[in-house]
């Protein structure tokens, strides 16, 4: 039986340097959750496969900087809007320009596929919003309302309904068949950055930069609930593919929301700063930021998030036997889409559009496509993602894998859950095995520092098992391929680590110390903790009061690890704080209450009250710690007498 490794709920994948120039837009594939978009000042458009460094594709034709990219459902096509009002849409399966659209006076901010039919609609800084027809070429109908830029556009699951998202602080649905708006839903007291439909019923949401989450109903037309307080400016929602709940990508972290009533179910701590796009895909969530020219992308494991309406699975569970099993039936509380089976009609044209928006293909258009390119960058990849759609195959589609989540806490293990329980042993008994291999030795209960091999490592487990006695030979690709085993995964948790590192760094050179530390256990990664906790041990000038409330929790971490080294960083650090800090916390403690206000004072005697709960938490674990023998009892015993005091 394998041994389930105890991993994060939440991590970084990777970080990409993107374009040649700042990055301005970027967007997720919703149909895969694997490819990239990203738009830049550098007039490209680029396509990443998720978790590979090389670009795909790099679309060329704009003249102007990258404002807005979408991909449509299947990942066939992507269009993009630039700076100019320009609109170009590719087709990445031929690998070329399909169309060129123009008709916008200023930039384009936000653009979106139908869902079913061939058409496009585009959102502008000039405050209009234009429905296009891919296959002629043309605009189909314009939708005039909003008093400033249109920063979000979204077709309803069913195509019938587009939602328009603006800087006037209010969201509209128009009526794609009549041509019309519906509806209009005020309410926000900032620009509203974006808004999403219920992937099954007749609800809408929006998120603004009032740090509000509002919930409309389409049927009713009025608003279900107010989600207030978030982080800062939402500018990045999705609905669970069930439609159980809302996530929202907020500062440094994801919000899990239930409507009705309004409630937070979960806050997954991701350090992915400003979100700006989500998708879901193998029960994982995949966020996009961008910072400059470089790229980040991140993941949360959806199976430990808290839900409505799903059962808590186990975080070792396989993610297949996840998808095996059906939600529960829950009655929808308003109506459902119902959506067509057959390709959307175009939509019916309520007016007679004007002579520069159903105009023919001009020279100058013409021009524009012969200058528009696309550079295949990596032909493996993209005939792995873009080709097989072209062929019939006789074999089932392959699955794309969930991504391997990195170890808690470095490469620990779960050992005893690896062990079978006594019910497994009743339903599926183990035959008895004869091996020459001897029974490895029991692991010791603290990992030494300094060691000549490596702990539960034996040589043999890296090579091939002969299974004829007289065949010693050993073939080269099957022990390479043993040798190799696990590597990638620690290369993941190795680069993990060195990129955390190079955060902590970053914000270490501004001469905060106690805000390094902070970010350091925001990562919730004892090894980056340790590593910083023995660069501050070196100078005992660093130490102040309210550095001491950040690291005394951690310090109780350390003491329980099973590492030798993070045990010897935890106890010195503990010594530093108790020789520095002890008689100081004990004589404001018992000092008598000061007359009048004192602000400073009530403050350090916050602090002074956190310190000495804190100690008194790690005073039982090092009492009990201190019969053991050898280094680490003596240093727990010396510990032991520091905190004398607290009893």
């Amino acid at each position: 039986m394998a041994t389930p490794v105890v991993t994060k709920t939440a991590w970084k994948l990777q970080e990409i340097v993107a374009h040649a120039s700042n990055v301005s837009s970027l967007v997720l594939g919703k149909g895969s959750g694997r490819l990239l978009a990203t738009g830049g000042d550098d007039c490209r458009v680029n396509l990443w496969s998720i978790n590979k460094p090389n670009c795909i594709m790099s679309l060329t034709g704009h003249t102007s900087p990258v404002e807005s990219v979408r991909l449509n459902t299947p990942e066939e096509l992507i269009v993009a809007g630039s700076q100019s009002g320009s609109i170009r849409v590719w087709d990445l399966e031929a690998a070329k320009i399909l169309r060129t659209l123009v008709g916008h006076k200023a930039n384009i901010c936000s653009l979106d596929f139908h869902p079913y039919g061939e058409f496009v609609a585009s959102g502008s800084q000039d405050t209009n919003i234009k429905l296009w027809d891919v296959r002629r070429k043309g605009c189909v109908f314009r939708y005039r309302g909003h008093s400033q830029a249109v920063r979000c556009l979204r077709f309803s699951p069913d195509g019938k309904w587009l939602a328009s998202a603006a800087d006037d602080h209010t969201v509209k649905l128009w009526d794609l068949t009549a041509g019309k708006m519906m509806s209009e839903f005020p309410g926000h007291t900032g620009p509203v950055n974006v808004v999403e439909f219920h992937p099954n019923e007749y609800l809408l949401a929006s998120g603004s930069s009032d740090r509000t989450i509002r919930f409309w109903d389409l049927e009713k037309f009025q608003v279900v609930s107010c989600i207030e307080g978030e982080p800062g400016p939402v500018r990045s929602i999705l609905f669970n593919p069930d439609g159980c709940c809302l996530y929202s990508g907020c500062q440094d972290s994801l919000r899990v929301y239930g409507w009705e009533p309004e409630r937070c179910f979960d806050v997954v701590l991701v350090n992915w700063g400003k979100v700006a796009d989500l998708a879901i895909c193998n029960n994982q969530l995949i966020g996009v930021a961008f910072s400059q020219s470089n790229v980040s992308s991140y993941v949360v494991d959806l199976t430990r998030v808290t839900r409505t309406g799903t059962v808590a699975q186990d975080p070792v569970q396989d993610s297949r036997l996840l998808t095996q099993q059906p939600p529960l039936p829950t009655a929808p509380l308003r109506r459902i889409y119902e959506r067509p089976s057959t390709t959307c009609s175009k939509p019916q044209r309520v007016k007679q559009n004007s002579e520069s928006e159903r105009r023919s293909p001009s020279s100058e258009d013409d021009r524009d496509e012969r200058e528009s390119r696309a550079e295949i960058q990596n032909a493996e990849d993209y005939n792995e993602i873009f080709q097989p759609k072209n062929s019939i195959s006789r074999t089932p589609p392959r699955r794309s894998e969930p991504f391997p989540a990195p170890p808690e806490d470095d490469v620990a293990t779960a050992k005893e859950a690896a062990k079978p329980s006594p019910a497994m042993d009743t339903q599926f008994p183990v035959p008895n095995v004869v091996t020459s291999t001897p029974a490895p030795k029991a692991e010791p209960a603290i990992i030494p520092a300094t060691r000549n091999e490596p702990i539960g490592l034996k040589a043999s487990d890296f090579l091939p098992a002969v299974k004829i006695p007289q065949q010693t030979e050993l073939v080269d690709d099957d022990a390479m391929s043993q040798i190799r085993k696990g590597h990638d995964t620690m290369c993941v948790v190795l680069t993990s680590r060195h990129k955390n590192l190079d955060t902590v760094r970053a914000v270490w050179t501004t001469g905060d110390i106690k805000m390094s530390v902070d970010s350091a256990v925001a990562i919730n990664d004892l090894s980056v903790v340790v590593d910083l906790l023995n660069i501050v041990n070196q100078k005992a000038s660093l130490w102040k009061l309210d550095l001491c409330t950040t690291v005394l929790p951690q310090i109780e971490k350390l003491l329980q690890s099973k590492y030798e080294s993070y045990v010897q960083t935890g106890c010195t650090s503990l010594k530093l704080i108790l020789q520095r800090f002890l008689p100081l916390i004990t004589d404001i403690l018992a000092a008598p209450p000061s007359v009048g206000v004192d602000i400073s004072r009530e403050e350090r005697l916050h602090k002074c009250r956190l310190c000495y709960k804190q100690l008194k938490s790690i005073s039982g674990l090092v009492r009990s710690k201190s019969g053991l023998s050898g280094r680490h009892g003596s240093a727990f015993r010396e510990l032991h007498l520091l905190m004398a005091s607290l009893d």
